[in-house]
């Protein structure tokens, strides 16, 4: 199977392996509270997405890519723009159970998006091979609530000291700074139009 990976693929493999690491980390700060666990994990999620770009120019620069590589590049993106950014946001305190369900949502909507880009890529290409828009806001577009969690774990402000606090609605918790998760799942599965650059 290796020999059937072209160049690009391996920096959509270190993608995967960069979001693995942060999952790694966001758990090594549940487990000891130091925080620049959340600093590694943001870090390696960060590093994700350079990943994720090389393989994109690397593929269009050789001119080679492939199904594969595609399932590839999506599996990828859901492990580090999806689930570890989600992660993340449990390990710097969205642990209540209002708030898993947003963050579950949220993995989902991350899921969904990126099935229905590969779904219709070709039609969106009209024959080109390229597509010029984005229907839905990129998956990787998460980085910015991994950099917004590690302002907050910057400034002290996770766990019980969580931006905007916490209320309890029917006996259960829900931190209102996870509705910026449901706001960016839901906008990946809209059918807004980004310009793909």
């Amino acid at each position: 199977m290796i020999r059937e990976f072209h160049l690009a693929d391996w920096f959509t493999l270190a993608n995967a392996v960069c979001g693995v690491g942060a999952l790694f980390s966001a758990m090594s700060y549940i487990e000891t509270g130091l925080t620049r666990h959340i600093y590694y994990a943001c870090v390696l999620v960060l590093s994700a997405l350079v990943f994720d770009v090389i393989d994109g120019r690397v593929a269009r620069w050789r001119r080679k890519s492939s199904a594969m590589g595609r399932e590839l590049d999506s599996l990828a993106d859901v492990i580090s723009f999806g689930v570890a950014p989600a992660i993340i946001a449990y390990a710097c305190g969205m642990q209540g159970f209002y708030d898993r369900i947003v963050l579950a949502y949220f993995v989902a909507c991350g899921v969904s998006r990126l099935a229905r880009y590969n779904v219709t890529a070709e039609a969106l290409s009209e024959g080109t091979g390229r597509v010029k828009y984005f229907e839905g806001t990129p998956i990787p577009t998460s980085i910015l609530l991994v950099a917004l969690m590690a302002l907050a774990a910057r400034l002290g402000a996770v766990r019980q000291e969580l931006w905007f606090g916490s209320m309890q609605l029917a006996g259960f918790t829900l931190h209102p700074l996870v509705l910026l998760f449901a706001l960016s799942g839901s906008l990946m599965i809209s059918r807004i139009h980004v310009p793909k650059p």
